[in-house]
This record gives structure tokens, C-alpha cells and sequence, in this order.
């Protein structure tokens, strides 16, 4: 079997690429697209996508289950899955955009909530096997590691063509336009089949694990060990509460720039400069963490971040370009929770065979992105609503001065709340410091080493 290397690494970056070219489009422009061209009311689109995320989140659990009760075949555990699914999931994304022109306000409700609660449903069918099959493409940590900052540059680079490009394409004259909506999905959809195709093709799975004994097939000893895991408990809760703010402020900044600062095509450079420090922090990481650790580098920028938009929020009349300034500060800080994340979801599925002496990477992964959907869950329900609450009104062309102020407040002190409150979750309550990690590996080597001379 080919060693692991270059390609792995690649290929494994192509599947978040092709995940992000539509998560992004979805997360940052697909409520603009409801309350502009659809005339779903914000508070109603909120409404739809709380309920499509607290479904998802159980769809990830019931599919991350499903996997890992599967054995591996062939081709392996989770690339088949990856492919069967890749085709339709971009099909059923392609059809979100979809307008037709004079139908009734019931008809685009009712196509919006069963076109986007199915292309979340078969997101998870692609995500799942995605995210778990990094355990199987080695056993190394470091070489996981690799994965894992790969599956962030793939990240990053779909969110530089997603962010600077969309915005272009879907606004004329600061109008959403339902055709170009349509566009630029179609082509997301292209390239994101593209990016799965190589995923599949490129990665290389390696490790089959041995099957649980009759005895553990059950979900008892499961539950019990991730109820007793404080670290996934305590990255749960930070994810949920990250993910909240982090939605909010995709779904937010699209009316602060559209409306507040009279400015969409703004948008595209902030989204360049969102991928531009995602560049620059992940050759830092690896140094970072080496001196300090994943947890005490995550908090540090949660920290700094959640101090700039506090600051911002105290500055209402800046002009745009010193905005855009002091955002990419803020955008640079958090990038270094979300670039460590996935190491820290290691971690805690160490502590969890730690706790069980069960290898269940699909099952806890699938917990995690639960957590991930429910924080987006809320996210847009509180962001529709919200936006409503200040005043918005789809109908208008120009805002009232109360709505545009509320924008700016949503767009700057909720995050800044937030991010202030998941440092303290990471501060306080995740346990696994740099020596408490360094400890876990030492020990999690030595059972499975007394397993192996049991069995002998």
C-alpha cells in the first residue's frame, strides 16, 4: 500500500474545498437570497433555519452511527460513502436557487423549507465520512495533524473564491438578482463535484480498525464514555457557542455591508481578507502550539477578538476602510481557534478510547458537528430575528436609521459578547492544557500497549 504523503494531504484539503464552496455560499448569501428575491420575511427565514439545523444536527448523529456499524470494503470505509453522496448533495444545492417567477408567498416557503432541509440532510452524508475518515488515512498523530491543517487550507481557499467572487455575481447595482443567484450555484456545484472527486481519488485509507466485540455493539458504554468526557463536554459547549457567532456574523454582515455602509461589493474584500489571515496564521500554528498549546493558543485569540469588536461596537462612526481594519484584526485572532479545532476533536476521541477503550471516531465526530448544527441552529434563528426586531424591512430600499444602527450593533457587540464568553468556556473549562494532552498520549499509549500483551 502507498505511504502516506503529499497527495493524502491534498486531497484530503479537496474535500473541505469542495464542502466550503457551498457551506459558504449558503452560510453567508442564502438569507439574503430568501428575504430579497424569495420575500420571506427575516424572522421566518430565521425560523426555517433553526429548525433545518437542529434536524441536521440529528442526522449527524444517526449517519455518524450508521458508519461506523459499517465495515470497510474495498475501497474502504468512508471515500465510498463520500462519492455515492457528492452527486446528490450538489444537485439538491443547485435546486435551493432555484426561482420561479410568479408563483405564491406560501409556494416559495414551502420550496424553501424542503430544498434546504434536504440539501442539509445530504450534507450530512458527505461531512460525516469526510471529517471521520482522517483517522483511517493514518494512525500518526503528526501526520494527522498534517490532515488537519490541510483541511483548513482547503477551507481557506474556498472561502476566498466564494467570498471575493459571489457577491460579484449575485449583486447588480446592490440588488440580489434571482438568476445570478442560480449562476453562480451552478458553478460552486462544478467545482465542488470536482474537489470530491479528488478526495476520493487521492486519499488513501490505511487503517481498518478491529471490530468491537459483541458486547460493545451496543450504545450503552458509548453513552456512558462520552457522558464522562469532560473535554468533548467542554468542546461541545465552546463549538456551539463559537459556531452562534459565527453565523450570526456571516448573516449579519451581509445587511451591514448591503445596508449600513451602502457598500455589498465590500463584501468580497472582506471575505479576501478572511482567507488572507486564515494564510498567515497556519504557518504560526505548529511554532504556537509547540510553546503554549492548542488550548492556551485558542484562547489568547478568542481573547483579542472578542476585545476588537467591543471596540468597534464603542466606534459607530468609522468609515469603511478603518472597519474593514479592525475586522481582519479580529478575523486573525479567532482563525486560530478555528485552524486547532480539529486537533482538539483528536483529543478528545483519545479521551474517549482513553474512557472506553473504544475506537469510535464516526460516532464522536458526528457528536461534535451536533454540536456545530445546534449553534447554527440558533444562529439563524436569532439572526433572522433579530434583524426583524431592529427594523429591517425586506420591502425597503434604504433602511430606517434605527434598523441601520441595530445592524451595526448586531454586526459587532453580540459577536463581541460571544467570543468573550467562549474564551471563558476554554479558559475554565476545557481541561486538556498542553501538559494535561501531552500526559493523555503517554497514557492512551500505555493501555493499548497492556491490551496488546493481554491478548498475547
Amino acid at each position: 500500500m502507498r505511504k502516506f504523503g503529499m497527495r493524502d494531504k491534498i486531497g484530503y484539503m479537496f474535500g473541505d474545498f469542495g464542502n466550503d464552496f457551498f457551506f459558504i455560499l449558503v452560510s453567508s448569501l442564502l438569507m439574503v437570497y430568501y428575504t430579497d428575491v424569495f420575500g420571506i420575511s427575516a424572522a421566518v427565514v430565521g425560523g426555517l433555519f433553526l429548525i433545518a439545523r437542529l434536524w441536521d444536527a440529528v442526522a449527524d448523529v444517526t449517519w455518524g452511527r450508521f458508519i461506523d456499524t459499517r465495515k470497510a470494503g474495498k475501497h474502504g470505509k468512508f471515500r465510498p460513502w463520500i462519492f455515492r453522496m457528492s452527486f446528490p448533495l450538489v444537485i439538491s444545492g443547485v435546486l435551493m436557487f432555484v426561482h420561479i417567477p410568479g408563483m405564491s408567498d406560501g409556494f416559495y416557503l414551502a420550496y424553501a423549507f424542503v430544498t434546504y432541509i434536504l440539501w442539509g440532510t445530504l450534507y450530512s452524508t458527505v461531512n460525516i465520512p469526510y471529517g471521520s475518515m482522517a483517522s483511517v488515512i493514518s494512525s500518526d498523530p503528526v501526520e494527522r495533524t498534517s490532515l488537519s491543517s490541510f483541511r483548513g487550507l482547503g477551507a481557506a481557499l474556498a472561502g476566498i473564491i466564494v467570498n471575493a467572487v459571489a457577491p460579484l455575481i449575485v449583486f447588480v447595482d446592490n440588488q440580489a438578482v434571482a438568476s445570478r443567484f442560480l449562476l453562480a450555484a451552478i458553478i460552486f456545484g462544478v467545482l465542488s463535484i470536482a474537489c470530491y472527486m479528488a478526495c476520493v481519488s487521492m486519499t488513501t485509507e490505511r487503517v481498518v480498525a478491529p471490530e468491537n466485540s459483541k458486547e460493545n455493539k451496543g450504545m450503552g458504554k458509548t453513552v456512558k464514555g462520552l457522558v464522562k468526557n469532560r473535554p468533548l463536554i467542554a468542546l461541545l459547549i465552546t463549538s456551539l457557542t463559537f459556531m452562534i457567532g459565527l453565523m450570526l456574523i456571516g448573516a449579519v454582515n451581509v445587511y451591514l455591508f448591503k445596508d449600513y455602509f451602502s457598500n455589498a461589493a465590500a463584501l468580497s474584500i472582506v471575505g479576501v481578507l478572511q482567507s488572507v489571515t486564515t494564510f498567515i496564521a497556519m504557518p504560526l500554528v505548529k511554532p504556537l502550539v509547540a510553546k503554549f498549546g492548542k488550548k492556551e493558543l485558542a484562547s489568547a485569540g478568542m481573547l483579542i477578538a472578542a476585545a476588537v469588536y467591543l471596540l468597534l461596537y464603542f466606534m459607530p462612526h468609522l468609515t469603511l476602510v478603518p472597519f474593514i481594519i479592525l475586522l481582519t484584526i479580529a478575523m486573525f485572532a479567532y482563525t486560530f481557534f478555528n485552524l486547532v479545532v480539529w486537533a482538539f476533536v483528536t483529543d478528545v476521541i483519545d479521551y474517549h478510547e482513553y474512557l472506553t477503550g473504544l475506537r469510535e471516531d464516526g460516532t464522536v465526530y458526528s457528536i461534535y458537528s451536533f454540536s456545530r448544527k445546534v449553534g447554527q441552529a440558533i444562529a439563524g434563528g436569532i439572526g433572522g430575528v433579530a434583524l426583524t426586531a431592529v427594523g429591517y424591512n425586506e420591502a425597503l430600499n434604504v433602511q430606517t436609521g434605527e434598523a441601520l444602527d441595530g445592524i451595526y450593533m448586531l454586526a459587532t457587540l453580540v459577536p463581541g459578547l460571544i467570543l468573550l464568553v467562549v474564551f471563558l468556556i476554554l479558559l475554565f473549562g476545557y481541561p486538556l492544557s498542553k501538559q494535561r494532552t501531552l500526559q493523555l498520549a503517554a497514557d492512551l499509549a500505555e493501555k493499548r500497549q497492556a491490551k496488546i500483551d493481554e491478548e498475547k
